[in-house]
């Protein structure tokens, strides 16, 4: 990606190291990643696997010493300039909806969070909580992503940003509590089907926010389309599942195949236009 002059978001709360210190600069649903990499390190993945998208484990921050390395550093100016062009582009698509755009923070943290949905550690996964309008992301996960799942580039990690900022997105037009409370009220199955819609307009959405990202920057460079079409092929349910267990278990499906990943994140760049990502309308095996 072409980030060079652009600004950075300051609607930033560092809180690497539990030091909850202010940044001052400019700037997947991804519980089921956490899986392949609990199979990796000898866990258990059928329990992050089963586990509600929106479900964030227990806990509560720790201090620990923590000391960034410079790699660290450039990932926390590169997350801080994509939340800046999310910013810019939902700012001007809101406008033109006739709505303002309240952007929501990014808070970084490294080892585990409190947030206002409730304790998180790094295994989580970057996650958005509504309940504070908040995108949490411990930076070491852009390194899993390289290491375990084989993503990587900064358009994969910028699709990865540009997902939460589309559950945000989805809570300012009223669809994610819609769908939470469609979720608490139908069975587990069910449920989970409604968080394969939501998941994969979230990558609709990415894809709408890259498209008009491109069109006011010229962001996007040769190859990094593939990065991000990559990255969402390998975050699939099926190919995880296949991965941390050999077979598949489609009614725990909770954020889409890697095929319908890729599809709605393909559509969303393609078109630009957030009126033709309805998830919701379709029958489910028609996404």
């Amino acid at each position: 990606m072409r980030l060079n002059g652009r600004r950075e978001s300051s609607n930033v709360d560092d809180r690497r190291g539990g030091g909850g210190r202010k940044f001052a600069g400019a700037g997947i649903g991804a519980v089921i990643i956490a899986a392949i990499i609990a199979w990796i390190s000898g866990g258990n993945p059928l329990e992050v696997l089963m586990s509600n998208s929106g479900t964030l484990l227990g806990g509560s921050q720790t201090e620990q010493s923590y000391t960034p390395t410079a790699e660290e550093e450039e990932l926390a100016r590169f997350s801080r300039q994509i939340l800046a062009g999310t910013e810019d582009v939902w700012t001007q698509l809101f406008s033109q909806m006739g709505r303002e755009y309240e952007p929501p923070r990014l808070v970084l943290f490294s080892g585990s969070v409190q947030s206002g949905c409730g304790g998180a550690t790094a295994s989580t996964g970057p996650f958005y909580c509504s309940a504070d309008q908040s995108v949490y992301i411990d930076l070491s996960f852009f390194r899993d992503m390289k290491r375990n799942l084989g993503a990587d580039g900064d358009f994969a990690y910028a699709y990865v940003i540009a997902h939460e900022v589309g559950h945000h997105v989805q809570y300012l037009l009223g669809i994610l509590d819609d769908a939470h409370q469609a979720m608490s009220r139908t069975s587990k199955t069910e449920a989970n089907k409604i968080s394969v819609r939501l998941e994969l307009q979230a990558d609709f959405l990415a894809g709408v926010w890259a498209h008009h990202d491109n069109k006011m920057f010229n962001s996007l460079e040769d190859g990094d389309i593939e990065e991000a079409l990559n990255a969402a092929n390998k975050i699939g349910d099926d190919y995880l599942q296949k991965q941390a267990q050999g077979y598949t278990v489609p009614d725990s499906f909770n954020h889409g195949t890697s095929a319908q990943r890729s599809r709605w994140l393909r559509k969303g760049l393609s078109t630009g236009d957030i009126t033709a990502g309805d998830t919701f309308s379709p029958s489910y095996n028609a996404l």
